[in-house]
């Protein structure tokens, strides 16, 4: 785990209130799909817990750029990402994190609400970008049609992929497009879209209640304890 610098090169408004950034590094930064780093704005303290932020990789690996995405807000750490200008340089500790992928998972699936998507992102790019013929399901729980975040790729790698499956399911509101469906993320739509659930492997990222919820989900619908694999956002 080492300390780099790198250079912003570009920023993606992903939604109204979801952003990300691309940083080109001094050196090639290593890590696997799912894995996180640290973002450091105050160097003199680097376990300033406003200042400085764990976010995790929302770019494959095999990218010559790191990326990460946040939900801005109006924390300290928010405005200080919402500051960067082009070419501004950051501190970044990485790579962190075991809940990764690996090539030998040929069967996976993931439940995920809001901004637990970023890792999930760094995964489906990595496979696409390796040309796996990994089998992806992704249940995705947003509160609105306009939150979701990578919207655009997940469109891009479907018509290109037929090993990749998303679902979208919007808990507070309503859509026209009937591929999106309304209400939470439970133990009917979990029989439905992943029948064969215990055998994959499924990945649970995001806030520890989430997390809790979805994992208790899995276990009720005969997921494989040991095959479900969780990253618990804290300090987000």
């Amino acid at each position: 785990m080492d300390i780099r610098k790198v250079k912003l090169y570009q920023r993606i408004k992903r939604t109204p209130t979801v952003e990300s950034f691309r940083f080109i590094p001094q050196e090639r930064i290593d890590f696997l799909p799912g894995q996180f780093l640290k973002v450091i704005f105050d160097e003199e303290n680097i376990a300033n817990p406003e200042l400085n932020k764990y976010l995790s990789f929302s770019s494959s690996p095999a990218k010559n750029y790191i990326e990460v995405t946040k939900r801005l807000s109006d924390s300290q750490f928010s405005q200080k990402l919402k500051g960067l200008q082009l070419d501004d340089s950051v501190l970044i500790q990485s790579p962190m994190g075991k809940s990764v992928f690996r090539e030998e998972y040929h069967d996976i699936g993931f439940l995920i609400g809001g901004i637990g998507i970023t890792p999930v992102i760094s995964i489906i790019e990595y496979i696409m970008d390796k040309k796996l013929n990994t089998r992806v399901t992704l249940i995705y729980s947003n509160r609105s049609e306009e939150e979701i975040a990578f919207r655009e790729k997940f469109d891009l790698w479907l018509s290109k992929n037929g090993n990749l499956k998303v679902i979208h399911v919007l808990s507070e509101a309503k859509s026209d497009d009937p591929n999106i469906l309304s209400g939470r993320i439970d133990k009917n739509l979990i029989s439905i879209h992943f029948p064969d659930i215990s055998e994959r492997v499924v990945f649970i990222f995001g806030p520890p209640k989430m997390v809790e919820a979805m994992n208790n989900l899995c276990l009720e619908s005969s997921c494989n304890k040991s095959n479900i694999i969780t990253e618990n956002f804290v300090g987000y």
